[in-house]
């Protein structure tokens, strides 16, 4: 005798949502479902049918999201190429994106500003960067009002006041502990210092201050209003998490679009530059990395790493660019 299941456990089985379940059953695509008490029911032998979705359901308003920071190594100027690994019509649909190494967020926020994933993972163990993610997500009203202030007071300065103007902010962000009462503090001070510090570089010591000098712009925008609370409410729905990247593998699956932008190891013993915290992501970090790149990858997932000696490898199968 044929056995049959609800839409909910099949929607378990296939490991997609109950209405995607309605959805197909109601276009005819699972065979002997039908409609009984208003409810679909399913042959427990049925199979998922192939999913020809495609992640680019473009939204009918694209508002553009820039990054809010500077970021050393950071993805602008490839985001063309880097978005040509992103499913195509007819490809597997996937419905989730997982970026581990955040940092400034260039292919994040694009992909923020076009696409509709169900479901956005983002981490750094960068402390202070996370925390500033997270402020603009939840607290961007405080954060755009003591940036303009900043702006207001910072811009009319001669170069003598601007230079005594930034050290002090830069001592101020070093010796103010980062906590829930100081989160917003901390955040336009990271902010500041990033528009105004010398290339817009984050570098801190072994202590973990920031010491990155003073940058020599003539006008820098410090609080772009318009462009932080459009990214406040790209934010709303993404996992913003502050932690080591291999976190992120109880979030991604088989249905996970994985963007992996690591610390690139130095060519030159002397590149002291590899990290954007006191401790370096050196050859066994870089080992690391490989075991767990490994372990997502057998999940299914689709991965695109980006590292330094530009090759963009993507599991399953290899490009270059």
């Amino acid at each position: 005798m044929l056995s049959f299941m609800g839409a909910k456990e099949a929607a378990e089985r296939w490991n997609i949502s109950q209405r995607r379940v309605a959805i197909l059953c109601s276009e005819n695509r699972v065979a002997g479902a039908m409609f009984v008490g208003k409810q679909w029911i399913i042959p427990c032998n049925a199979e998922k049918p192939v999913d020809l979705r495609t992640v680019r359901y473009e939204k009918q308003h694209v508002v553009e999201l820039k990054p809010f920071v500077k970021w050393v190594g950071g993805k602008g100027q490839l985001i063309d190429e880097l978005e040509k690994f992103l499913p195509k019509e007819g490809e597997k649909v996937l419905s989730k994106y997982a970026e581990p190494f955040v940092g400034g967020g260039a292919l994040l926020f694009s992909v923020l500003s076009k696409y509709d994933f169900e479901q956005v993972y983002i981490s750094d163990i960068n402390a202070e960067l996370v925390n500033a993610y997270n402020v603009i997500k939840s607290n961007v009203d405080p954060l755009i009002a003591t940036l303009m202030e900043m702006q207001t007071t910072f811009l009319p300065m001669n170069d003598d006041g601007r230079k005594y103007y930034y050290y002090t902010v830069r001592d101020r962000f070093n010796h103010t502990p980062l906590n829930a009462e100081t989160s917003v503090e901390k955040a336009a001070l990271f902010i500041f210092l990033n528009k105004t510090c010398f290339n817009g570089l984050y570098r801190v010591n072994r202590k973990g201050q920031f010491n990155v000098p003073m940058g020599a712009y003539k006008n820098p925008t410090i609080c772009d209003e318009s462009n932080l609370r459009n990214i406040s409410d790209a934010l709303q729905n993404v996992t913003i998490v502050c932690g080591d990247y291999t976190l992120s593998k109880d979030f991604i699956d088989r249905d996970t679009f994985v963007y992996l932008d690591p610390p690139y190891r130095p060519i030159f013993e002397t590149s002291a530059f590899t990290s954007y915290n006191a401790d370096a992501f050196d050859d066994a970090e870089q080992i690391r990395l490989a075991k767990f790149i490994d372990e997502i990858n057998a999940t299914g997932a689709k991965v695109v790493l980006r590292q330094s000696n530009k090759e963009l490898k993507t599991y399953g199968f290899a490009n270059e660019f």
